[in-house]
C-alpha cells in the first residue's frame, strides 16, 4: 500500500486573530488594562482619544476628590506611579490634586507604559466565528480574540425625564462642559447635590455667573481631610483608604472582589449608600454666600420665553435662567453604547442594561470584558474611582492571557489528522513522509508547512 493510516474529519477550531486583545477607550482604566496586557507579551491595540473625558469634558480649575496616592494608574511593575512622577517632575504632592496635574501624570504614564495608542474611534464591534471584528471610524477593520470595553462614563450621562423636552442649548449635562467662560454674566441653574454638581456651581460662580444650585436632598458634606493628622486609635477605629476612612472602605480597597460575591440585595443597599450625594469639605467655602442653594427642592415645571427658561421649584420659587446644567450623574446602560452591533448586543445578558459579568469582568460573550464604571454595579463602588484600576487590570490581563493559552492549546489539539504518503521502494529507516491536505485544509498552506519543516 502507498498510504498508511486513515484520514479523519478534523474538529473545527477558532483561528488566531491578529490581535490577542483590543482595548476600546484610553482613559485610566483602558490604559491600565493595556499596560498589563502588554506586560504579558500579548499583541494589543488601544483605540480612542487618550484621556478624552478628562482633557475635553472637564473644566479648568477642577480638583480631584481622591488623594494623589489613590489615583495611580496601574502597570505590572508599578514603575509609573504618581509618586515617581512627582519626584521626576520636581513637584510637591498635595491635596486636593488639580485636574491639570493629574492629566500631566496620566499622559506621562501613557507615554511610558502604553506608547502606541491609536486615537481613532471604534464605530462597530461584531462577534464572528469566535473572534471580534471591529470597524474603525476611518474604515479600517480589525480582528481580535478579546475586547476590553473601557469606554468611561460619558455615554452614560443621566438626563432625568423632566428635562428631556427642553431645547439642547438651554439644558446641558455637566459632561459636555469644559469652557465655562461663555457663562460669564449669565444666570445658571445647576441641578444636583453631589461632588460634580457642587463643584460646577462653584466654578461657574468663579467665572462670573449667577448660580442657583437645586438639590433634591440636603448636601452631605464629607469631613475635612485629616490625612497624616489622625492618631493611632483613630486609625484603628477607621483606617485610611483611597475612598475615605472606615473599615467598610478598607475592605472594598484591600479585598476588592469580596463585593462581587455578595447577594444582589446587599449589593443594592451598599450601592445606594455609596451613590448618595456627597461633596468634599473644601467646596463648602466656595459656594457659601456665593451660590443660592435650594436644598430639598426639585424643578417641577418649565416655560421657555425669549430664549430663557422659567423654572418653578417644588416650594413655589421661580427662577428665570439662561441655562440649566445637569450635575445628575451617570447611569450604566449598555444599550447606549453605539459601537456594539445589534447581534452582539443580543448575545450579552444583562439586568436593566447592566451586563452580567464573571469574576474576571468577562461578559456572557466569551472574550468581551467591561471595566470601569460599567462594572460598578457588579464589582462595587471602588470602580467609579481611578483606584479601581489596580485590582481590575491584572485580573483582566490574566484572564485574557489564560484564554489565549487555551485557544492555542485547542488549535494544536485539533490539527487535521494527516494522511502520510510513504515511498514503497525505500526501507523503513529511509522513508520520507509528507502530509497530504484534508478537505478543509488548503494544499498551499500545507506546502508552506512542508517547506518550513524541510528548512528545519
Amino acid at each position: 500500500m502507498d498510504v498508511e493510516g486513515e484520514t479523519t474529519t478534523p474538529r473545527r477550531f477558532v483561528p488566531d486573530a491578529p490581535y490577542d486583545a483590543v482595548v476600546v477607550g484610553a482613559g485610566p482604566y483602558g490604559l491600565s488594562a493595556a499596560a498589563h496586557l502588554l506586560g504579558r507579551g500579548l499583541n494589543v491595540a488601544v483605540f480612542g482619544k487618550t484621556l478624552e473625558l478628562w482633557r475635553e469634558h472637564m473644566p479648568r480649575g477642577m480638583l480631584l476628590r481622591s488623594q494623589w496616592w489613590a489615583t495611580n494608574l496601574s502597570d505590572p511593575g508599578r514603575r509609573y506611579t504618581f509618586r515617581r512622577f512627582f519626584r521626576e517632575s520636581r513637584r510637591k504632592p498635595g491635596y486636593p490634586v488639580p485636574l491639570d496635574t493629574f492629566l500631566e501624570y496620566a499622559l506621562w504614564f501613557q507615554r511610558h507604559a502604553v506608547p502606541d495608542v491609536d486615537e481613532t474611534y471604534v464605530t462597530s464591534i461584531e462577534h464572528r466565528g469566535g473572534n471580534f471584528l471591529l470597524t474603525l471610524a476611518d474604515g479600517r477593520r480589525v480582528e481580535s480574540a478579546a475586547v476590553v470595553m473601557a469606554i468611561g462614563i460619558r455615554h452614560y450621562a443621566h438626563r432625568p425625564d423632566e428635562f428631556r423636552g427642553l431645547p439642547p442649548g438651554l439644558v446641558i449635562h455637566s459632561s459636555e462642559l469644559r469652557d465655562l467662560e461663555p457663562f460669564r454674566g449669565e444666570r445658571v441653574v445647576v441641578i444636583g447635590g453631589g461632588q460634580s454638581a457642587v463643584e460646577y456651581a462653584a466654578l461657574l460662580h468663579e467665572v462670573g455667573a449667577t448660580v442657583d444650585l437645586v438639590t433634591r436632598r440636603p448636601i452631605v458634606w464629607l469631613e475635612r481631610d485629616r490625612m497624616g493628622e489622625r492618631g493611632v486609635l483613630e486609625q484603628i477605629r477607621a483606617p485610611d483608604t483611597g475612598i475615605g476612612p472606615g473599615w467598610k472602605n478598607w475592605v472594598l480597597q484591600n479585598v476588592p472582589f469580596l463585593f462581587y460575591r455578595l447577594p444582589r440585595a446587599r449589593k443594592d443597599r451598599a450601592l445606594a449608600w455609596y451613590s448618595s450625594a456627597w461633596a468634599a469639605d473644601w467646596l463648602r467655602d466656595r459656594i457659601a454666600n456665593k451660590v443660592t442653594v435650594h436644598e430639598g427642592q426639585t424643578a417641577v415645571s418649565f416655560a421657555i420665553e425669549d430664549g430663557k427658561v422659567d423654572i418653578t421649584l417644588s416650594d413655589g420659587a421661580r427662577i428665570r435662567a439662561d441655562h440649566i446644567v445637569l450635575g445628575t450623574g451617570y447611569k450604566v446602560d449598555i444599550d447606549r453604547l453605539p459601537m456594539i452591533s445589534p447581534s452582539l448586543r443580543a448575545a450579552i445578558k444583562d439586568e436593566m442594561g447592566i451586563p452580567l459579568l464573571g469574576p474576571s469582568f468577562e461578559s456572557t460573550v466569551p472574550g468581551l470584558y467591561f471595566v470601569g464604571v460599567t462594572s460598578l454595579p457588579v464589582f462595587g463602588p471602588m470602580y467609579r474611582f481611578v483606584l479601581g484600576c489596580r485590582s481590575m487590570a491584572p485580573r483582566v490581563a490574566r484572564a485574557i492571557a489564560r484564554q489565549r493559552r487555551k485557544r492555542r492549546g485547542r488549535a494544536l489539539a485539533t490539527e487535521p489528522e494527516l494522511e502520510i504518503a510513504v515511498s514503497s521502494d525505500r526501507s523503513p529507516a529511509g522513508r520520507r513522509a509528507h502530509p497530504i491536505p484534508s478537505d478543509e485544509t488548503s494544499t498551499a498552506s500545507w506546502t508552506q508547512r512542508i517547506l518550513i519543516a524541510r528548512r528545519r
